[in-house]
């Protein structure tokens, strides 16, 4: 009985160990059921390069590209409008060559941008987590988006034979259109991410869960709207000069006088649309600019009066290179113009306008200068130099350059042409009268901001532009109104272009390649040590803006690497298919002053409606 008890005690002593062992292994684990995996805030440095450059090459290549396939539909819509309106075929068959650039160019944005993804996700997985959260609905609009586009862009480019007649043309414009929707969609909604790192609400702090943040007040921040407009124009004006490059290119490379009459024109077309929107891009940048003032006035100084005061310098110098080069293909151009000729003297003293104002806009206010040249100016404002540092004297400047080039594109759109209306020297009058009070106005302005402070003279500013924008509309609408009807001096000579000026047009393009690189760099390098501006700090070895010697060698590296892809297109875009130039076999109508000139008159669309030499 005394072993039948034992036993029944050890059986129980042991039935009991089982579950102290599991509960002595629920303690221990308890504390390490309490620890939440926190994912690094960066991944591992990428090799050679570094982690930031690698991503700063990426994103700016992409948006290169971006830029490209949301500028060239803009082109392709607007010449088939004009195509459809004018009964032009040439119109539309130039409209089908730049939608054709679109097919290598889109799939190369598209792998540049998944690339970007990819790195932003490995390099910076923190900051891609802390956004995602934030906007992750517009982040699966987004991608939705590019297989809308997609589909759009292929139906656009590959139904262009098939829809080419009556209500189907419409409606194959209508594509168009929504190519254009889709894109500026896109656009807008990958602005309001990189715009709220550079300006997030003022309620979003640095202990701020991004759960908390209220999508719509972080998605249209203080520069969202700006942002838009700004490079929706420059988009416009960069996609000109791809397209005008691209003729450039194939006139060099074409063998016979069709060839070179047919993108002759084209490269006119591309650089005529590139600069005349360039014109406004000013305008929008001044009220980006004003913006990232009010948002944040540190900012705005860092931008403008800070270390970074130099690079405006250096963008000065830029923007006076592509009004050279534009106005200097313009005037090349009026040596093919029956009539041109009678312009020519003018030249001289509108390249003088452009010369000065470009030495004004590219002088510094303060010198960079040894202690005996700071001596020797008494300080480190140059006595005289000093005062064209002012702002007073860089508006004016750039709106006189400005009116300078847009009397280039009067010229030569008035070149081969004889107004028939009875008031012709009225409204010529007129339009002089208009140019020279807004000449006043701008330059009455710039001097008299040497005598208000600062802040009025800040207001000045608008005034010059206002004045400016008028003229440019006014201008525009009474030289339609007196070219209407017009008699021609004879047809323009497509193709005899010197080849130089095809290298003008490679300088433009160039040029606003490098430009948008190097205000990407002003827009991201002014939120200095935060990957968004005042609530996440970078916290990594490379936490500063790079030097302005260094930031221009990654921006140069960026410009070739996306000129090198861009001409592999151009090359691809060569292969695909050879134009059918449209020859014109009816001889071209001069209307008799005082008679209606018929259908096949000239439309008078602003772009020079005379035919190309037939075939």
């Amino acid at each position: 009985m005394n072993a039948r008890a034992a036993r029944l005690r050890w059986a129980r002593r042991w039935a009991l160990a089982p579950g102290l062992l599991l509960l002595g292994l629920t303690l221990l684990a308890a504390p390490l059921l309490g620890q939440v995996y926190q994912p690094p805030a960066y991944g591992s440095d990428f090799p050679l390069i570094g982690s930031r450059n690698a991503i700063w090459i990426v994103a700016q290549v992409h948006l290169m590209f971006a830029a490209f396939v949301l500028g060239v539909p803009m082109f392709a819509v607007v010449t088939e409008a004009i195509g459809i309106w004018g009964k032009d075929d040439r119109y539309d068959r130039l409209s089908k060559e730049f939608t054709r650039l679109l097919l290598v160019a889109y799939s190369a944005t598209a792998l540049l941008g998944g690339l970007f993804l990819f790195l932003l996700v490995t390099l910076y997985p923190g900051l891609f987590a802390y956004l995602s959260e934030i906007f992750h609905i517009s982040m699966w609009v987004y991608a939705g988006l590019f297989f809308f586009e997609s589909a759009t862009l292929y139906m656009y480019y590959y139904g262009w034979d098939r829809w080419k007649e009556g209500w189907a043309k419409l409606g194959h414009l209508g594509l168009g259109v929504l190519l254009n929707v889709w894109g500026t969609a896109v656009l807008f909604i990958a602005n309001a991410w990189l715009t709220f790192m550079m300006s997030p609400p003022a309620d979003v702090a640095p202990d701020t869960s991004p759960a908390m943040v209220q999508f719509w007040s972080a998605f249209a921040n203080a520069t969202w709207m700006p942002i838009n407009i700004h490079r929706l124009i420059a988009n416009a004006v960069f996609g000109g000069s791809i397209v005008a490059a691209y003729a450039g290119y194939r006139f060099l490379k074409s063998r016979t006088p069709e060839e070179r009459a047919h993108y002759d024109w084209m490269g006119y077309v591309g650089n005529f649309i590139a600069i005349a929107v360039f014109l406004t891009l000013p305008f929008a940048g001044y009220w980006l600019g004003r913006e990232i003032y009010e948002y944040n006035q540190q900012m705005g100084v860092t931008m403008m009066g800070g270390f970074m005061s130099w690079l405006w310098i250096v963008q000065a110098f830029l923007i006076g290179v592509l009004f050279l080069a534009a106005n200097y293909y313009l005037w090349l151009g009026l040596g093919r113009i029956p009539g041109g000729e009678r312009f020519v003297p003018y030249t001289k003293w509108m390249l003088a306008v452009l010369v000065i104002g470009f030495m004004v806009w590219a002088t510094p206010h303060s010198m960079i200068a040894d202690r005996d040249e700071v001596a020797a100016m008494g300080g480190t404002h140059h006595p005289f130099l000093g005062v064209l540092g002012l702002m007073s004297a860089k508006n004016t400047a750039v709106n006189l350059m400005i009116l300078t080039t847009f009397l280039s594109f009067l010229m030569y759109r008035r070149a081969n042409k004889i107004p028939t209306v009875s008031w012709a020297k009225t409204g010529t009058l007129a339009q002089g009268t208009i140019l020279a009070v807004c000449t006043a106005v701008v330059i009455f302005y710039g001097i008299y901001g040497y005598f208000v402070p600062t802040l009025v003279r800040i207001g000045f500013s608008v005034y010059q532009v206002l004045a400016v924008l008028f003229t440019i509309v006014a201008v525009i609408g009474l030289d339609l109104l007196v070219m209407r009807k017009a008699e021609s001096r004879g047809p323009i000579r497509w193709g005899e272009m010197p080849e130089r000026s095809q290298y003008a047009l490679f300088v433009l393009v160039i040029t606003f390649t490098w430009l948008m690189g190097l205000m990407g760099f002003a827009r991201s390098g002014i939120r200095q040590h935060w990957h968004v501006y005042e609530v996440m700090r970078d916290t990594t070895a490379h936490a500063a803006t790079p030097a302005l010697g260094y930031a221009a060698q990654v921006i140069s590296a960026c410009v070739v690497i996306f000129l090198l892809m861009i001409a592999f297109v151009f090359w691809i875009g060569g292969m695909i298919a050879t134009p059918t130039l449209v020859a014109h076999e009816e001889p071209v109508v001069v209307p008799v002053r005082g008679t209606d000139p018929g259908p096949d008159a000239a439309p008078g669309l602003g772009l020079d409606p005379q035919p190309l030499p037939a075939e």
